[in-house]
């Protein structure tokens, strides 16, 4: 599968350099991580939650969660929830489902994105399907995110 035309239009229109990464099917950012050999904190993944006033896409490293009351409370957004799958699947209907590429801008979503991946020389991100990720140096990522909202919003898993 090439990358959803949603992203590579975007991706071309801010002339951002990047590669297509092949790799085994995954089913978690986790599980993408190991089979890319890429480190967690240096893959890029989206969580969508939503409110009344609609969608927000979280960018978090692999390895982390969002800590949605911290997040709600930045955005100003008291009611804030994980969204509904059926929601993600309308939304971003080119991409598969748990491979949605954190660059919610290119779909029109509210794009915030959390700190910690500013420490990254590289980022990864899922490519919109199951088997590959985009690779972007650090410099391509930080601009492309530049006129996001940025924050700290989240924290290792507790187990």
């Amino acid at each position: 599968m090439s990358i959803p035309s949603h992203l590579s239009s975007y991706l071309d229109q801010r002339g951002a350099r990047y590669e297509i990464c092949a790799h085994e099917h995954s089913r978690t950012s986790a599980e993408t991580a190991r089979s890319a050999h890429v480190q967690p904190n240096q893959l890029a993944k989206s969580v969508i939650l939503e409110d009344e006033a609609g969608c927000v896409m979280a960018v978090i490293p692999a390895d982390k969660s969002v800590v949605v009351g911290e997040l709600a409370r930045m955005l100003g957004r008291k009611e804030l929830r994980l969204a509904d799958e059926s929601r993600i699947a309308v939304l971003f209907a080119d991409c598969d489902l748990g491979a949605i590429p954190p660059v919610g801008m290119a779909w029109g979503v509210e794009t915030i994105v959390d700190d910690e991946l500013e420490a990254s020389d590289v980022v990864y991100m899922e490519g919109g399907d199951h088997e590959h990720l985009l690779r972007m140096p650090h410099e391509q990522f930080h601009a492309l995110m530049s006129s996001q909202q940025h924050g700290r919003f989240c924290r290792a898993p507790m187990h």
